[in-house]
Protein backbone atom coordinates (compact mmCIF):
# COMPACT_ATOMS: atom_id res chain seq x y z
CA UNK A 1 0.00 0.00 0.00
CA UNK A 2 1.29 3.45 -0.93
CA UNK A 3 1.40 6.22 1.65
CA UNK A 4 2.48 9.84 1.75
CA UNK A 5 4.77 11.44 4.31
CA UNK A 6 4.68 15.19 4.81
CA UNK A 7 7.50 16.64 6.89
CA UNK A 8 9.92 19.52 7.27
CA UNK A 9 13.70 19.11 7.58
CA UNK A 10 16.11 22.04 7.91
CA UNK A 11 13.17 24.39 7.31
CA UNK A 12 12.44 22.74 3.96
CA UNK A 13 8.89 21.34 3.55
CA UNK A 14 9.07 17.90 1.93
CA UNK A 15 6.59 15.32 0.68
CA UNK A 16 7.38 11.67 -0.01
CA UNK A 17 5.40 8.87 -1.56
CA UNK A 18 6.40 5.51 -0.09
CA UNK A 19 5.65 1.84 -0.44
CA UNK A 20 5.42 -0.97 2.10
CA UNK A 21 8.47 -2.61 0.51
CA UNK A 22 10.71 0.37 1.26
CA UNK A 23 12.64 1.10 4.44
CA UNK A 24 10.67 3.15 7.00
CA UNK A 25 7.58 3.68 4.81
CA UNK A 26 5.42 5.31 7.49
CA UNK A 27 7.74 8.13 8.58
CA UNK A 28 11.21 9.43 7.92
CA UNK A 29 13.56 7.18 9.90
CA UNK A 30 14.78 8.65 13.20
CA UNK A 31 18.34 7.60 12.41
CA UNK A 32 18.28 9.50 9.15
CA UNK A 33 17.01 12.58 10.99
CA UNK A 34 19.78 12.19 13.58
CA UNK A 35 22.37 12.04 10.80
CA UNK A 36 20.95 15.06 8.99
CA UNK A 37 20.97 17.07 12.23
CA UNK A 38 24.78 16.91 12.10
CA UNK A 39 25.19 17.83 8.43
CA UNK A 40 25.33 21.26 6.85
CA UNK A 41 25.12 21.19 3.06
CA UNK A 42 27.31 23.81 1.37
CA UNK A 43 27.08 25.31 -2.09
CA UNK A 44 30.36 23.76 -3.23
CA UNK A 45 29.52 20.28 -1.97
CA UNK A 46 29.15 17.25 -4.23
CA UNK A 47 26.87 14.84 -2.38
CA UNK A 48 26.23 11.11 -2.67
CA UNK A 49 23.17 9.65 -0.96
CA UNK A 50 24.38 6.06 -0.65
CA UNK A 51 21.48 3.64 -0.21
CA UNK A 52 18.93 6.36 -0.83
CA UNK A 53 15.68 4.50 -0.14
CA UNK A 54 12.85 6.77 -1.25
CA UNK A 55 15.20 9.74 -1.44
CA UNK A 56 15.00 11.75 1.78
CA UNK A 57 18.67 12.70 2.11
CA UNK A 58 19.44 13.32 -1.55
CA UNK A 59 16.26 15.28 -2.21
CA UNK A 60 16.86 17.50 0.81
CA UNK A 61 20.43 18.11 -0.37
CA UNK A 62 19.20 18.94 -3.88
CA UNK A 63 16.68 21.42 -2.50
CA UNK A 64 19.43 23.14 -0.51
CA UNK A 65 22.39 23.14 -2.93
CA UNK A 66 20.97 22.27 -6.36
CA UNK A 67 20.21 18.98 -8.08
CA UNK A 68 23.34 19.19 -10.24
CA UNK A 69 25.45 18.69 -7.09
CA UNK A 70 23.74 15.50 -5.88
CA UNK A 71 23.73 11.80 -6.81
CA UNK A 72 21.45 9.18 -5.25
CA UNK A 73 21.86 5.43 -5.55
CA UNK A 74 20.26 2.24 -4.28
CA UNK A 75 20.38 -1.46 -5.14
CA UNK A 76 16.56 -1.61 -5.14
CA UNK A 77 14.69 -0.79 -8.36
CA UNK A 78 11.69 0.12 -6.23
CA UNK A 79 13.73 2.63 -4.23
CA UNK A 80 15.15 4.19 -7.38
CA UNK A 81 11.67 4.50 -8.86
CA UNK A 82 10.25 6.16 -5.74
CA UNK A 83 13.23 8.49 -5.43
CA UNK A 84 12.50 9.68 -8.96
CA UNK A 85 8.82 10.17 -8.13
CA UNK A 86 9.71 12.07 -4.96
CA UNK A 87 12.27 14.23 -6.74
CA UNK A 88 9.47 15.48 -8.98
CA UNK A 89 7.13 15.95 -6.01
CA UNK A 90 9.76 18.13 -4.33
CA UNK A 91 10.62 20.40 -7.27
CA UNK A 92 13.93 18.76 -8.23
CA UNK A 93 12.93 16.80 -11.36
CA UNK A 94 15.75 15.16 -13.27
CA UNK A 95 17.70 14.37 -10.11
CA UNK A 96 20.50 11.85 -10.78
CA UNK A 97 19.16 8.62 -9.22
CA UNK A 98 21.05 5.43 -10.12
CA UNK A 99 20.47 1.73 -9.69
CA UNK A 100 23.72 0.58 -8.13
CA UNK A 101 24.82 -2.30 -5.92
CA UNK A 102 26.67 -0.16 -3.42
CA UNK A 103 29.11 2.02 -5.34
CA UNK A 104 29.52 -0.27 -8.35
CA UNK A 105 27.73 2.16 -10.68
CA UNK A 106 29.32 5.28 -9.17
CA UNK A 107 32.50 6.14 -11.13
CA UNK A 108 33.02 9.60 -9.61
CA UNK A 109 35.86 10.00 -7.12
CA UNK A 110 35.30 13.63 -6.12
CA UNK A 111 32.41 13.61 -3.66
CA UNK A 112 32.83 16.00 -0.75
CA UNK A 113 30.08 14.32 1.25
CA UNK A 114 28.79 10.74 1.30
CA UNK A 115 25.84 10.06 3.56
CA UNK A 116 24.49 6.63 4.41
CA UNK A 117 22.10 4.84 6.73
CA UNK A 118 23.28 1.28 5.95
CA UNK A 119 21.32 -1.95 6.57
CA UNK A 120 22.93 -2.55 9.95
CA UNK A 121 20.42 -5.27 10.88
CA UNK A 122 22.14 -7.57 8.36
CA UNK A 123 25.73 -8.80 8.39
CA UNK A 124 28.51 -6.27 7.97
CA UNK A 125 29.37 -7.02 4.32
CA UNK A 126 27.31 -4.12 2.93
CA UNK A 127 28.64 -1.68 5.52
CA UNK A 128 32.21 -2.85 4.86
CA UNK A 129 31.75 -2.12 1.14
CA UNK A 130 30.18 1.27 1.85
CA UNK A 131 33.05 2.32 4.13
CA UNK A 132 35.97 1.02 2.07
CA UNK A 133 34.64 2.13 -1.30
CA UNK A 134 33.21 5.32 0.14
CA UNK A 135 36.76 6.30 1.11
CA UNK A 136 37.91 5.83 -2.47
CA UNK A 137 35.05 7.90 -3.90
CA UNK A 138 35.67 10.93 -1.68
CA UNK A 139 37.79 13.91 -2.59
CA UNK A 140 40.58 14.76 -0.16
CA UNK A 141 38.93 16.49 2.83
CA UNK A 142 35.63 14.88 1.86
CA UNK A 143 33.55 13.32 4.64
CA UNK A 144 31.69 10.09 5.15
CA UNK A 145 28.68 10.51 7.45
CA UNK A 146 26.97 7.30 8.55
CA UNK A 147 24.30 6.44 11.10
CA UNK A 148 23.68 3.08 12.77
CA UNK A 149 22.48 1.59 16.05
CA UNK A 150 25.74 -0.28 16.53
CA UNK A 151 28.91 1.30 17.82
CA UNK A 152 32.01 -0.88 18.16
CA UNK A 153 32.28 -2.53 14.74
CA UNK A 154 31.55 0.68 12.86
CA UNK A 155 33.92 2.77 14.96
CA UNK A 156 36.71 0.25 14.50
CA UNK A 157 36.13 -0.25 10.77
CA UNK A 158 35.83 3.43 9.91
CA UNK A 159 38.92 4.22 11.97
CA UNK A 160 40.91 1.47 10.22
CA UNK A 161 40.07 2.95 6.80
CA UNK A 162 40.02 6.69 7.49
CA UNK A 163 42.53 6.88 10.35
CA UNK A 164 39.96 8.30 12.76
CA UNK A 165 36.28 9.00 13.29
CA UNK A 166 34.08 11.29 15.36
CA UNK A 167 31.07 9.60 16.97
CA UNK A 168 28.01 11.19 18.53
CA UNK A 169 25.08 9.38 20.12
CA UNK A 170 21.69 10.90 19.33
CA UNK A 171 18.42 9.33 20.52
CA UNK A 172 19.88 5.82 20.57
CA UNK A 173 21.65 6.16 17.21
CA UNK A 174 25.36 6.63 16.54
CA UNK A 175 26.36 9.21 13.96
CA UNK A 176 29.86 8.68 12.57
CA UNK A 177 31.77 11.43 10.76
CA UNK A 178 35.11 10.62 9.13
CA UNK A 179 37.26 12.79 6.89
CA UNK A 180 39.57 11.68 4.11
CA UNK A 181 42.63 13.54 5.29
CA UNK A 182 45.84 14.54 3.56
CA UNK A 183 48.69 14.40 6.03
CA UNK A 184 52.22 15.70 5.63
CA UNK A 185 54.93 13.04 5.40
CA UNK A 186 58.44 13.44 6.75
CA UNK A 187 59.75 15.69 9.51
CA UNK A 188 61.08 19.19 9.04
CA UNK A 189 60.84 19.05 5.26
CA UNK A 190 58.06 20.13 2.99
CA UNK A 191 56.90 17.11 1.04
CA UNK A 192 53.90 16.18 -1.03
CA UNK A 193 50.95 15.14 1.09
CA UNK A 194 49.91 11.53 1.41
CA UNK A 195 46.34 10.37 1.74
CA UNK A 196 45.68 8.23 4.81
CA UNK A 197 46.22 4.57 4.05
CA UNK A 198 43.72 1.89 3.16
CA UNK A 199 43.82 -1.56 4.68
CA UNK A 200 46.36 -3.91 3.09
CA UNK A 201 43.54 -6.07 1.73
CA UNK A 202 41.95 -3.09 0.01
CA UNK A 203 45.34 -1.97 -1.34
CA UNK A 204 45.87 -5.37 -2.93
CA UNK A 205 42.37 -5.35 -4.40
CA UNK A 206 42.83 -1.99 -6.10
CA UNK A 207 46.58 -2.01 -6.69
CA UNK A 208 47.06 0.94 -4.36
CA UNK A 209 50.67 2.07 -3.91
CA UNK A 210 50.15 4.34 -0.90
Amino acid sequence: MNSVIETEIKNIPLRFQTDAGLFSPGAVDAGTLAMLSRVDFKENDKVLDLGCGYGVVGILAARLIGRENVVLCDSSKNAVEYSGINARLNQVPGLDVRLSDGLENIPERDFTLILSNPPYHADFSVAKHFIEEGFRHLAVAGRLVMVTKRLEWYRNKITSVFGGVRVEEIDGYYVFVAEKRRTASGSGKKKAGKVNKLSRKLQRRHGDKH
